[in-house]
């Protein structure tokens, strides 16, 4: 009992001490020592973010999809190059007509589609089909037929194909709008010919130009795996929505190396109905050549933002013609549009419906000012 009195009386004044230390700092600083305490549960995690969601599976989506791409099959006739020996008068006496080798030889390709529409229109990339004598398309079901080509636009590498079949579903249709960075997306299509494959990554980019593979650039970039034969296949969303055609890759290798390019789906699907309505893709149209205004160029004319467009060219007649626009002057607005890139401000053109009004803001010799025009026609480029 002694030892352990004096054993108490050894330690009992720390610790008492200790705990009144506790109990004035929980008086003085409770925010502080709550805030702490909750530090621990602020990670964000599916259970406690209601921001933070998504499927532990895509196969609803793929099932949803799936049935809407389709792979095609072309052929395209060569010309073989002509012995020069075959006309020969000494060598043609050893060879009869029957015998002479064949003059024209077949080439195979392959690609991936998307049925837009119950009547059987179908998109796909323009390079997918582009020169075929022959084109058969696959479904998902197995059934096979030969399509024709409806129409083609150079300028966004699109096709439109039709094939006669029943029972056709279509893909349901998304908001390339609301892509976003970090979306999760799935690339459906026929890559290397092995048959419908799916390939999962996110959206790395919206808005993708400047790239020089078509005239109209607005990519959405991805790094789902797009190989040879998913070219003209779908980017969809995790629900089975279509947002884009996949289109191109950075081709460093001929494979996939996590950089593809897929045209919005809202643009494609305009392309179609253009096509579908009136033949050929009707785009708005000023007629100008211009080019890109340099950034010192800019601060040197007080513009601010620092860019602008430089008329190079008018056409006769057309619209910026008939406006009064000049060879240099400096497009600052289109629309209430600052104008950032040459890019980005044809397609706004594009965008518009022949007959709108344009509103330019420009300079000229050093002074501002607003001139309307109407937008006319682009001419095709097919």
């Amino acid at each position: 009992m002694p030892t352990i009195y004096k054993i108490l009386r050894y330690i009992g004044w720390p610790v008492v001490t200790g705990l009144l230390a506790a109990a004035v700092i929980w008086l003085l600083f409770p925010q502080e020592l709550n805030n702490h305490s909750s530090m621990e549960t602020v990670g964000l995690s599916p259970k406690n973010n209601n921001e933070w969601s998504g499927p532990a599976s895509y196969a609803s989506a793929v099932r949803r999809a799936s049935p809407s791409v389709v792979n095609i099959y072309t052929q395209k006739k060569l010309e073989k190059p002509r012995h020069p020996l075959l006309d020969d008068p000494f060598f043609q006496r050893f060879f009869n007509r029957r015998d002479l080798p064949q003059q024209q030889r077949m080439q195979s390709s392959l690609g991936s589609g998307v049925i837009i529409t119950t009547d059987g229109y179908i998109l796909t990339n323009n390079h997918v089909v582009d020169g075929a004598d022959e084109i058969v398309v696959q479904l998902q079901d197995g059934r096979e037929a030969m399509v024709k080509v409806v129409g083609r636009d150079l300028e966004t590498d699109l096709a439109v194909l039709k094939v006669d079949l029943d029972q056709l579903i279509p893909i349901s249709l998304g908001d390339p709008n609301q892509a976003e960075v970090g979306d999760v997306v799935l690339a459906i299509g026929n890559p290397f010919g092995v048959g419908q494959s799916v390939s999962q990554g996110i959206v790395s980019a919206t808005g993708r130009n400047g790239l020089g593979l078509n005239t109209f650039e607005n990519f959405i970039q991805t790094d789902a795996a797009i190989n040879p034969g998913n070219s003209g296949g779908a980017l969809v969303d995790a629900y089975g929505n279509l947002i884009g055609i996949n289109s191109a890759i950075l081709d460093r290798t001929g494979y996939s190396v996590g950089i593809g390019f897929a045209i919005p789906g809202n643009t494609a699907i305009k392309v179609l109905e253009d096509i579908v309505e009136h033949g050929r893709v009707i785009r708005g149209w000023l007629g100008v050549e211009a080019s890109q205004l340099k950034r010192q160029a800019a601060i040197q004319l007080d513009l601010d933002p620092p860019s602008g467009l430089v008329i190079t060219n008018i056409y006769q007649g057309s619209p910026a013609h008939l406006a009064g626009l000049l060879p240099g002057d400096v497009i600052t607005r289109i629309n209430d549009y600052w104008v950032i890139d040459n890019d980005h401000s044809m397609n706004l053109i594009a965008g518009l419906s022949p007959g709108d009004s344009v509103k330019l803001e420009i300079l000229r010799n050093g002074e501002k000012s607003t001139m309307m025009a109407v937008a006319g026609i682009r001419p095709n480029a097919n």
